[in-house]
């Protein structure tokens, strides 16, 4: 994986110290050393989670927590997000090899469009009851669903992550892409679209495209639109540029000038 950026593995709300216990003891099985919790809802660190742990106890220790999924995917590029819903997707699903393949793929693009550092990929794991919600789910660039019996479909969270992280782990970088894939630059990290996007709801508020009780549906729309683009650092610049000239220029009724003409505005 010389040529990949590392890999966060990331589960929100946990609610079952073995479970967070096991998933740590599988990470270390296949070489994950960043493990993110987003408000767990148990002691990570208990006996329980210790007990299942086993060898990997450091890894529960060095866990990074977070408030939201939004913060703990700041720094990442490629997102691929768990689901057991079949349907009613907000992106569609693909399957365990395709998406992990995404996932894997290392850094492209021109050199203007890669930040300073290389970006976290992540894997996201949702809640052991409810899974991820729709706005959750859309802040992954791919979703994946384990094959399973219909009967039972439903796996426990670390059976999840041993299986996902077991095929991960097999993928070899010399493996060339499928005979379709076109290269693509690398997606912008996580925290970059977030301000795009914050931007971007700011701007259509004040002109009155968005309204209050109406802007997070058309957001997630929009959110989702994006996602599908996966658009590079550079692209996102560029969009973002856009978003705040035009929100400048709908206050102070004038188009003639750009924002960095302004010499009241601060940066």
């Amino acid at each position: 994986m010389s040529g990949t950026p590392p890999l966060a593995v990331v589960l929100v709300e946990p609610s079952g110290a073995l479970n967070v216990g096991s998933v740590a003891r599988v990470c270390a099985n296949f070489g994950v050393s960043d493990l993110r919790l987003v408000a767990p809802r148990c002691d990570h660190l208990g006996e329980e989670a210790r007990r299942m742990a086993v060898h990997a106890a450091g890894l529960l220790e060095g866990a990074a927590l977070f408030t939201s999924l939004t913060e703990a995917l700041a720094d990442c590029g490629r997102v691929v997000a768990t689901t057991g819903r079949c349907s009613g997707e907000p992106l569609p699903l693909q399957t365990l090899d395709a998406a992990l393949r995404w996932l894997r793929q290392p850094p492209r693009g021109e050199p203007q469009d890669r930040p300073a550092a290389p970006t976290s990929r992540a894997l996201v794991f949702g809640r052991e009851d409810r899974g991820l919600s729709n706005a959750e789910l859309l802040q992954a660039g791919r979703l994946l669903s384990l094959d399973t019996a219909a009967a039972y479909a439903s796996l426990n969270l670390a059976q999840a992550a041993a299986v996902v992280l077991h095929h991960w782990h097999g993928l070899r970088d010399d493996q060339p892409p499928p005979a379709a894939a076109q290269p693509q630059a690398d997606p912008c990290a996580r925290g970059v679209l977030e301000a795009l996007l914050g931007d971007a709801e700011q701007l259509l508020l004040a002109v009155g495209f968005l309204h209050p009780h109406t802007a997070a549906a058309r957001m997630a729309k929009l959110r989702a639109l994006l996602q599908r683009a996966q658009v590079s650092t550079a692209e996102a610049a560029l969009l973002r540029g856009m978003v705040r000239q035009l929100r400048w220029a709908s206050t102070r009724g004038r188009t003639g000038t750009s924002v960095g003409d302004d010499p009241e505005r601060t940066p």
